[in-house]
């Protein structure tokens, strides 16, 4: 299953909750340090010399080997292990060295830290390490040593427990958000197999209806033109009739490239627009021709529809109200953030009699907006303008 398909509310939901909690962690871990080391100093050096210069270097360690413990971008197994054992034990030696500092408090930070970071395995010979460590300097430190040891390993077996409980339950969490999320990538992805096998089945019938009419419709229009030439008819006549046969056989190119689409297959986009202006040319005889300034860009699929939609809708409406005799221009433009295509054509003779590109110009404009781009439509002072604002992919997004 790729990144892409999984749900991204869940999946953002989940990251959040673990990034909360580890922002939790770490601001209490300082805390935490922040209580001990204000507790050495305000609990003073004990009177031996040595003593005196440890005390303060193993308070630093300790409480450093903590806090690089609880560090977020500490992964390492084996490196938590040892800066946590490490600090635990380090606590150990100042309950030993200085009874009445906050080593203990060191030994109970570091067997929940333990708990909560390390994986089971590792945690409970771990946690044993230093909870046997601990016992014993508070054993040799205390006048009750049995009554002391046992209530310091008490405290700091029950905080372990409690931290590995919580661990356990993080885990848990994360894991329910994981598979809720593969749920329902699972369930989008059988709700799009189910629409893709119903585009495929609409595909299908609409390409037998377009296939056996516009077929049908070329026949008889090929028997028309025959007709005609035998009858001597009119030569506009004949020539009409060729135009109507173009037109039927670009209706069906048509037909098969949007039942192609609906099929899920490539789009015709900018690359197809010197065919279109082309075909155009052919089809209905408007002196159409293509002008292309500017770098190519990467261009979604649906605003490269949506240009070439406009382009065959604008020489399709040329050829209709202005006649095949009118010029058209099409100037496609590349910017750095957008793409604009404007077709302009000049004065002709109206046609009669030719059909619609069938797109229509509001919808291409509400094709445009969905896309993300702007079409205007007008008149001008010698004929009508189209012109059509899409955006381009962002170079990062190229790269991809």
């Amino acid at each position: 299953m790729t990144a892409r398909s999984l749900p991204r509310g869940r999946s953002s939901a989940s990251a959040r909750h673990v990034g909360d909690y580890r922002r939790a962690l770490v601001v209490l871990g300082w805390v935490a340090a922040a209580i001990v080391a204000l507790n050495t100093i305000l609990a003073g050096l004990p009177a031996g010399a040595a003593a005196r210069v440890a005390v303060p270097v193993l308070t630093a360690v300790a409480l450093a080997l903590w806090l690089v413990g609880l560090a977020r971008t500490v992964t390492n197994v084996w490196l938590l292990t040892g800066c946590l054992t490490g600090g635990g034990l380090g606590g150990a030696g100042l309950d030993l060295l200085h009874p009445s500092g906050p080593g203990f408090i060191l030994t109970y930070m570091a067997m929940a830290a333990i708990g909560l970071r390390l994986p089971r395995p590792v945690a409970l010979p771990s946690g044993a390490v230093v909870v046997a460590a601990a016992a014993w300097a508070e054993s040799h430190t205390s006048a009750n040593a049995a009554s002391a040891a046992l209530n310091l390993g008490i405290g700091a077996c029950f905080l372990f427990v409690a931290s590995a409980f919580a661990a356990v339950n993080r885990d848990a969490h994360a894991q329910a958000q994981a598979l809720l999320a593969e749920e329902a990538a699972a369930r989008a992805a059988r709700e799009q197999a189910a629409v893709l096998a119903e585009r495929g089945r609409l595909a299908r019938e609409l390409h037998d209806v377009l296939a056996h009419t516009l077929s049908g419709l070329a026949v008889q229009l090929e028997g028309a033109r025959l007709l005609a030439e035998k009858t001597d008819a009119d030569t506009r006549l004949v020539t009409q009739i060729r135009t109507a046969q173009r037109l039927a056989r670009d209706g069906m190119a048509s037909a098969k490239g949007a039942v192609a689409t609906l099929r899920g297959d490539t789009l015709p986009g900018v690359d197809q627009l010197p065919e279109l202006v082309a075909q155009a040319r052919l089809a209905t005889g408007t002196a159409a021709h293509l002008v292309v300034s500017g770098e190519p860009r990467s261009l979604p699929p649906e605003a490269g529809l949506a240009v070439y939609r406009t382009v065959q809708e604008a020489l399709t409406n040329t050829a209709k109200h202005a006649g095949p005799d009118a010029p058209a221009t099409v100037t496609l433009t590349w910017a750095a953030d957008h793409v604009s295509v404007e077709i302009l054509d000049t004065g002709g003779t109206p046609a009669t009699g030719l059909p619609s590109g069938g797109f229509g110009l509001t919808g291409l404009a509400e094709r445009a907006e969905l896309a993300g781009g702007h079409l205007d439509a007008g008149p001008t002072d010698a004929g009508w303008r189209v012109h059509l604002v899409m955006p381009v992919r962002p170079p990062q997004e190229q790269q991809r």
